[in-house]
C-alpha cells in the first residue's frame, strides 16, 4: 500500500472527490496556481482547470460567503482558510449562515461545504499562526468539526466531509503534515513513510464522521486526545509506564460518546489533552460528559492538560505546548488520587 504524508493524503482526497463529482470545487488564497501555502492543492488546477480550482482574494468572509452561495445552488465547495487563525472574519458567515441554512429553510436548502484550516502550533508560528479554535465551532449547532491525526484518517475523513450534506470544519494539525510529533522538539521527526498510519490506499474510501479510534488499549486510565496530542499522549504513556487507553476522537462533532463512556467505565479514570487554551476549551465539554455519564465509575477527578490561558507565545513555544512531561504528570497524579 502506498505511503503518503498528510499533505499528500489531503490532496489525494480532493483529487478523488473532484474526479468522482464535477460539482466539487476547490478554492481559497493561493490554492490554484501556487497549490496552497502548504501545497495541499498542488496540481489540482492543472488537472481540473481554473473553473474548479482557483485562487480567491485575501478575504476569508468572501471565501466562505461565496462557498455558501455555491452550495445553495448545488455545488460542493471545499475551501481553504490559509491558517485557522484567519477564520475570524468568516465566523459570521460560518455561524449565522452556513450552520443555520438547513434549519432556517425548513430543509429546502442544505450547505454541503467543507472549510479546511491548518491548526495548532509547534512550528514557531507565534500568536497568529498557531491557534486551535475548535471549541468556537463545536459550540455552534449545525457545524461538524473534524480533527484528523494521521494521513489515513485525513483522506477518509475529508472525503466523508466533502460528501456530507452539511457544513464541516476540517482542522488539519499542521505539525503533523509531514510526520507524527510526540512533543519532543529536540528529537528527529519520524516521517509518515516510516509510520503504519502513513499507509493510504489509492482511490475512494471514507472514514465515518463520529467514530473515534482506540490507538492504545489499556485498563488503568482513559486518555482522550485528538490531532497532535494523540502522539504526545502516546509518548507520555510510554515514559510513565502507565497502562492507559488512548482514544483518538477524530471528530469532535459528531462525538463518539459511546466509545468514551465504555472506556472510562472500564478504567475509572480520565485525562483529557488538547493544545487549545484550557478555559472553555473542548476538554471542558468532554469533562462534563464523562462526569455526567460515568460518575459512579470514576475513581479520581477528571484531569485536563491544555495550553495556558495566554496568546500562543513565540519565544516560549515549548513552555506553552502541552508536552509529554505535563501529560505524564497528569497521568501520575490521576493514578495517585
Amino acid at each position: 500500500m502506498p505511503r503518503r504524508t498528510m499533505i499528500e493524503a489531503i490532496r489525494d482526497a480532493m483529487d478523488v472527490s473532484m474526479g468522482r463529482d464535477n460539482k466539487v470545487v476547490v478554492f481559497g488564497e493561493d490554492v490554484g496556481f501556487f497549490g496552497g501555502v502548504f501545497r495541499c492543492t498542488q496540481g489540482l488546477q492543472a488537472k481540473y482547470g481554473k473553473s474548479r480550482c482557483f485562487d480567491a482574494p485575501i478575504n476569508e468572509s468572501g471565501i466562505v460567503g461565496s462557498a455558501i452561495g455555491m452550495a445553495a445552488y448545488g455545488l460542493k465547495p471545499c475551501v481553504e482558510i490559509q491558517f485557522a487563525d484567519y477564520m475570524y472574519p468568516a465566523y459570521d458567515q460560518l455561524t449565522q449562515e452556513a450552520a443555520r441554512l438547513r434549519y432556517r429553510s425548513n430543509g429546502d436548502f442544505t450547505c454541503p461545504i467543507v472549510v479546511r484550516m491548518p491548526t495548532g502550533g509547534g512550528i514557531f508560528g507565534g500568536q497568529t499562526h498557531s491557534q486551535s479554535p475548535e471549541a468556537l465551532f463545536t459550540h455552534v449547532s449545525g457545524l461538524k468539526t473534524v480533527v484528523p491525526s494521521n494521513p489515513h484518517d485525513a483522506k477518509g475523513l475529508l472525503i466523508a466531509a466533502i460528501e456530507d450534506p452539511d457544513p464541516v470544519i476540517f482542522l488539519e494539525p499542521k505539525r503533523l503534515y509531514n510526520g507524527p510529533f510526540d512533543g519532543h522538539h529536540d528529537r528527529p521527526v519520524t516521517p509518515w513513510s516510516k509510520h503504519e498510519l502513513g499507509e493510504v490506499a489509492d482511490g475512494h474510501y471514507t472514514v465515518p464522521l463520529g467514530k473515534a479510534a482506540i490507538r492504545r488499549a489499556g485498563s488503568a486510565v482513559t486518555v482522550l486526545a485528538y490531532g497532535t496530542m494523540v502522539y504526545v499522549a502516546q509518548a507520555a504513556v510510554e515514559e510513565t509506564g502507565i497502562d492507559a487507553e488512548i482514544i483518538d476522537l477524530r471528530t469532535l462533532l459528531p462525538l463518539d460518546l459511546d466509545t468514551i463512556v465504555a472506556s472510562v467505565k472500564k478504567t475509572g479514570r480520565c485525562v483529557i489533552v488538547h493544545e487549545a487554551t484550557l478555559t472553555s476549551g473542548f476538554g471542558a465539554e468532554l469533562s462534563a460528559l464523562v462526569q455526567e455519564n460515568c460518575f459512579y465509575h470514576l475513581e479520581a477527578p477528571v484531569a485536563r492538560v491544555a495550553g495556558w490561558d495566554t496568546p500562543y507565545p513565540h519565544a516560549q513555544e515549548w513552555d506553552y505546548f502541552p508536552g509529554p512531561a505535563r501529560v505524564g504528570r497528569a497521568l501520575i497524579e490521576t493514578m495517585e488520587a
